[in-house]
Formats: C-alpha cells, sequence, structure tokens
C-alpha cells in the first residue's frame, strides 16, 4: 500500500489524515485514498480530477510529472506527500 501524507496547512482547511492507499499509478492511489473523503477530493483536484495549480505532489521524494492525468507511477512502497503551494513575495 501506497502511503499518502497531506501538509498541515492543507489539513487547516480540510481533514485529510495520513491514509495508505493501493495503486499503480498516482491516479489510482488519490482516487482510492480519496474515496470516502470527498471534501479533501474537491479540495486537491479540480473539476475535471486534475491536480489543482496552487498543489504540488511529491512520489518518493520527486515532483510528480503529470499534473492532468496523474499518471505518473507508484510502488506498493511509495511515499506520496501532498503540499499546497506558496508563493508571496
Amino acid at each position: 500500500m501506497v502511503k499518502v501524507l497531506f501538509t498541515a496547512n492543507i489539513q487547516r482547511h480540510v481533514a485529510c489524515p495520513e491514509t495508505e492507499a493501493a495503486g499503480a499509478t498516482l491516479r489510482e492511489v488519490l482516487d482510492n485514498a480519496f474515496k470516502e473523503n470527498a471534501r479533501a477530493r474537491a479540495y486537491v483536484l479540480d473539476d475535471q480530477a486534475a491536480l489543482r495549480k496552487h498543489m504540488t505532489v511529491f512520489i518518493d521524494g520527486r515532483a510528480l510529472r503529470d499534473r492532468v492525468r496523474l499518471s505518473d507511477p507508484v510502488s506498493a512502497s511509495s511515499v506520496v506527500h501532498v503540499f499546497q503551494a506558496l508563493s508571496g513575495g
């Protein structure tokens, strides 16, 4: 099972505790992780199920490449970190 972790700044806005989910791609893992958490899904993914612009994901310490289809591969021992991207000046 893939471990999925959400940063504290995301959890200030929506409950999304650490979880484990099955899948061979990021899409499958997130679909399973959000299966019972529609509010978190809507916060992280847009209405086309792509990653929202203000979010970023790292798989085993590497930034994901496919923000639209979320087709990046994962392994059963992968760790996925979901971050809210910050900007400012």
